[in-house]
């Protein structure tokens, strides 16, 4: 079974935001970056249905800089089989649309049978690029997937969740899947891991430009909450402690 794991490099959990000169978005200057969290769970998701197949392969791709080699070094070593890097300058103001058409073009030469995402970027939030990925490729496909089976004659059972609770689906190869938090627990690469990555493969492919259907005109970082106070000690602070909330936060 060929196997495809999209992931995004995202700037790390404790990036302290600033917003570029342009005024269009984040100043890249001494931004540190990581493998977006849900992700993680896609590449764990896409190693073990290998494992759980007995044979196959899984690819992992990603659209980015050059430096995005070392998030893909870091799924080979935790047993993906090989990486494709495609190189965009312009990969980090790219909207969700050209995204998917840049991934499936290489998607579709690939062929595989399973195509794995995390269920959102942690830097967008977007969630849109798996749904899309899958109807430009024309697959059937679950998002935020909880759990899931590989049945015989080519056929899945994947859950999902809802607000109504847990939501059961049966599709068929070849199929995308976006991955929730629970579907697994990613493995941390071990040293024989490590060493092993750095044999692997790195493909990195040169990309035609997509131009995007929406621009960002302006970036604003949120307003600085207010300094919290103390309105008093002990039981005595209740009834004010009440009043600020109803008529200062009107919470309650």
């Amino acid at each position: 079974m060929k196997i495809v794991a999209c992931i995004k490099r995202v700037p790390a959990t404790e990036t302290q935001a600033k917003i570029a000169a342009n005024g269009k978005g984040l100043e890249p200057a001494g931004v540190e970056y990581m493998l977006s969290f849900y992700d993680e769970i896609a590449v764990e998701e896409a190693i073990r249905t290998k494992e759980r197949v007995g044979s196959g392969e899984v690819i992992v791709l990603t659209l980015g800089p050059a430096e995005a080699r070392k998030e893909l070094v870091e799924c080979l070593a935790k047993g993906a089989d090989r990486a494709i890097l495609l190189v965009d300058p312009a990969w980090s103001s790219r909207d969700s649309l050209s995204t998917a058409k840049l991934l499936a073009a290489k998607i579709g030469e690939l062929a595989p049978d399973l195509v794995f995402t995390g269920r959102v970027a942690t830097d967008t939030d977007s969630a849109a690029v798996g749904p899309m990925l899958a109807t430009l490729l024309g697959r059937g496909c679950v998002t935020d997937v909880v759990k899931l089976t590989i049945e015989g004659g080519g056929k899945l059972k994947a859950e999902r969740e809802s607000e109504a609770g847990i939501e059961m689906y049966e599709l068929a190869l070849p199929a995308l899947i976006t991955c929730q938090k629970g579907l697994n627990e990613p493995r941390y690469a071990g040293l024989k891991g490590i060493m092993a990555a750095k044999k692997k493969p790195v493909e990195e492919v040169a990309v035609q430009d997509v131009p995007n259907q929406i621009a960002v005109e302006t970036a604003q970082l949120p307003p600085a909450r207010k300094e919290g106070r103390i309105v008093g000690t002990g039981a005595a602070a209740v009834p004010a402690l009440l009043e600020a909330l109803r008529k200062e936060a009107q919470v309650v």
